[in-house]
């Protein structure tokens, strides 16, 4: 089965074509190498998966005939991803809302004077 299939048939993505889109982009990788969407997927095989900044590691139990329910999806794969991925998510979204809450207006002038030091620091480094 072809690998964007098989990612649309156990609802990873939505649509098959954002599964090949992510495919296509190298979000999606085997042993460490990027994915064509046509690539072939068996069984036992440990595909690692970037979504929403998570990088979710999956173990390919079975190939489903076609797109199976939400309850029957555990009988093809199985998550293997880290508790620490998780976790990685949860420190960057409190860092975000350290600085600045969403909505709270233009930058002030010392933001604006950060942003400019940092184009300025970046711009040296070439």
């Amino acid at each position: 089965m072809r690998i964007d299939k098989y990612l649309w048939c156990i609802r990873i993505f939505k649509t098959r074509s954002l599964a090949t889109t992510a495919c296509k982009k190298g979000h999606v990788k085997i042993d460490g190498n990027n994915l064509k969407p046509s690539k072939e997927v068996f069984g036992g095989e440990l595909l690692v998966i970037r979504k929403n900044q998570i990088n979710y590691q999956i173990k390919v139990l079975n190939l489903p005939e076609s797109r199976v329910g939400a309850k029957l999806v555990d009988q093809y794969r199985k998550d293997v991803t880290p508790k620490e991925e998780f976790e990685k998510t949860a420190l960057l979204k409190f860092a975000k809302d350290y600085y600045r809450k969403k909505g709270t207006g233009r930058p002030t002038k010392k933001d604006r004077r950060d942003i400019d030091n940092y184009q300025e620091d970046t711009t040296e480094d070439l």
